[in-house]
């Protein structure tokens, strides 16, 4: 079994609080030593208090899902015989409510556009099973109604 962590750091910086006038800016740190600076989506809270620059859990849900697929693709690709020269994914992820009536990510579409070398290129249907493939072996695509489970730490000051 795997751990992958990950990090989420956010800080008041004197801030007002009680009256929701804070910054949501914050920073996501991977445990490869990469950081990413993370927000509440400016469609959810909106500016100045979120930072658009700043990736926010919805992008960072659909990201997840696009590359993990991509990742798939391409190995599976590769094991086939095929040679990927590019691949570009305009993934789009819709929030709506839910069948219990709660706002969640509903629906996330991929949209991948794959270039093959010249030399050999895929019929329609073995794109398409590619693809199919890929999906079917993707973790996060396969984890999206994973359990998940909240241990709060209680810190004294």
């Amino acid at each position: 079994m795997a751990q992958y962590t990950c990090t989420v750091l956010w800080q008041r910086d004197n801030a007002s609080f009680a009256d929701h006038r804070y910054s949501r800016r914050h920073s996501l740190h991977f445990d490869g030593g990469a950081v990413v600076p993370g927000s509440s989506s400016p469609h959810v809270v909106p500016l100045p208090y979120s930072d658009p620059a700043g990736v926010d859990p919805e992008e960072a849900f659909v990201a997840s899902l696009s590359s993990c697929h991509m990742l798939w693709f391409l190995d599976i690709a590769a094991r086939a015989g095929w040679v990927v020269d590019q691949y570009r994914d305009a993934a789009v992820g819709v929030m709506a409510r839910n069948d219990q009536g709660q706002l969640a990510m509903t629906r996330v579409t991929l949209h991948p556009a794959v270039q093959f070398a010249p030399e050999r290129t895929p019929t329609q249907e073995e794109h398409h099973d590619l693809h199919h493939r890929a999906h079917a072996a993707c973790f996060i695509a396969n984890s999206v109604k994973t359990e998940v489970l909240c241990e709060p730490v209680f810190a004294t000051s």
